[in-house]
């Protein structure tokens, strides 16, 4: 969704999404309008239960209260529950042991590295890494980009489509980290933080 057609309030899940946790001052100076306008929206989205807030102690002074998203708004974003069930692996893993787990997602990354490879057809290790970005957004990942400089590259995934799948089942992280090396052409990819160890979010160093 671009910025322009997004409302006041999807701009503070979205916010809340990737910086976890804010208080109403962090919001203000981030959506500019005016801190009654903020607290009346976040009173709303919490009344609706998509956000709650609590006090955090601060090293000086009085404690703040920061907002973060509840269940029910993280479940606003995108998600591919449907399409890959823990329930339904879990029986796979049952009736035809832990290779077969290993050949399903082998499967999915190999399918993947041939689609995104067929249409990443850039030549410079910048426009690769924004194709790839793009197609991670498509898919829902609410993926952002930053160049550390000239052959470095930093991914960041601030949502997880399948993050109750690749929970259960780690191999899934490992595929999506081989299924970018071999579309981006390096094997210098390194994922230095993922949802499924308590990160926040996952991030990826490319080096080309």
């Amino acid at each position: 969704m671009k910025q322009l057609e997004m409302t006041t309030k999807d701009r503070i899940l979205e916010k809340l999404k990737k910086d976890i946790s804010l208080s109403v001052n962090e919001l203000t100076s981030y959506l500019e309008i005016t801190h009654m306008a903020v607290r009346k929206h976040l009173n709303t989205l919490e009344k609706d239960g998509l956000i709650s807030g609590q006090y955090v102690k601060q090293p000086v002074g009085r404690p703040v209260q920061k907002y973060s998203l509840t269940a029910k708004g993280n479940r606003l974003f995108p998600n591919n529950y449907e399409s890959l069930s823990v329930e339904f692996l879990k029986d796979i893993q049952d009736l035809h042991g832990e290779d077969s787990i290993f050949h399903l997602f082998k499967t999915r990354e190999e399918r993947q590295t041939k689609n995104h490879t067929e249409r990443i057809r850039k030549s410079t290790p910048q426009d690769k890494v924004e194709e790839m970005v793009k197609i991670q957004n498509e898919k829902g990942y609410m993926a952002e980009l930053n160049q550390i400089d000239d052959t470095h590259y930093e991914i960041i995934e601030y949502n997880c489509p399948i993050f109750s799948v690749a929970n259960e089942f780690h191999i899934a992280c490992q595929c999506e980290t081989n299924m970018f090396k071999k579309v981006l052409g390096t094997d210098e990819v390194e994922r230095i933080q993922c949802k499924t160890e308590g990160n926040n979010h996952c991030r990826f160093i490319v080096k080309f």
